[in-house]
């Protein structure tokens, strides 16, 4: 499966924030929207990711007083993408090796969606269910 049957399976919105935002709003934000991630954006560039991870890090490090302080101070800058005419194992496989969960999805540099891993995990679950069902099929008309 590719990535962009995912984005049409889930929807193509982008939860986003600016790198100015204080993280006790980027707290109030995932609650909010239920998600694990951010994708932080200037303009239409995308230059990080905030997740709950950077989140407790951020707190372990420095406290409450980083809930005061700018997303862009605790945010993964190095970010990595995925395309939609990726596959998923492509994915799982980037996802497992950068430990990341999140991949913000940029079509024609243009933020497209996301891809949690959550995303890719129901995916692959999916296709196997779909490979030993019709191993199945094969079995009982043979």
């Amino acid at each position: 499966m590719l990535v962009a049957e995912i984005l049409k399976g889930k929807g193509q919105a982008v939860f986003t924030l600016s790198p100015e935002t204080l993280l006790s709003e980027a707290c109030a934000e995932l609650d909010l929207k239920r998600v694990g991630a951010l994708i932080v954006c200037e303009g239409d560039a995308v230059v990080g990711v905030l997740s709950e991870r950077d989140i407790v890090r951020a707190i372990s490090r420095d406290g409450v007083v980083a809930l005061s302080r700018a997303a862009s101070h605790y945010m993964t800058t190095e970010v990595i993408f995925a395309a939609p005419t990726e596959t998923v194992s492509v994915l799982m496989e980037r996802m497992t090796d950068r430990r990341v969960r999140h991949l913000p999805v940029l079509r024609e540099h243009q933020l497209a969606g996301v891809v949690s891993i959550g995303d890719v995990v129901k995916c692959q679950i999916a296709e196997a269910r779909q490979e030993a069902e019709s191993l199945r099929t094969y079995i009982a008309a043979g």
